[in-house]
């Protein structure tokens, strides 16, 4: 995959965001975070260990991306 290609980004149900491809990734202060993999999860939790990377953490916590149901 070349720089010039968008990346794409997978929304897993209850999970983390799939970016598959190359993008600048940054901390709050913008400081570069090193894109070791063609495809990275990122953390939707906010309980990771190694964010903004997922840790699988979502699944200890039963995290959910639905609305609960009344």
């Amino acid at each position: 995959m070349t720089r010039d290609e968008a990346p794409e980004i997978v929304v897993c149900p209850n999970g983390p965001l799939l970016v598959r491809g190359r993008v600048d990734l940054t901390t709050p202060d913008g400081e570069p975070v090193e894109q070791r993999r063609k495809t990275v999860a990122l953390c939707r939790c906010g309980v990771s260990t190694i964010k903004p990377f997922c840790d699988g953490t979502h699944k200890a916590i039963h995290f959910t991306t639905e609305p609960p149901t009344e």
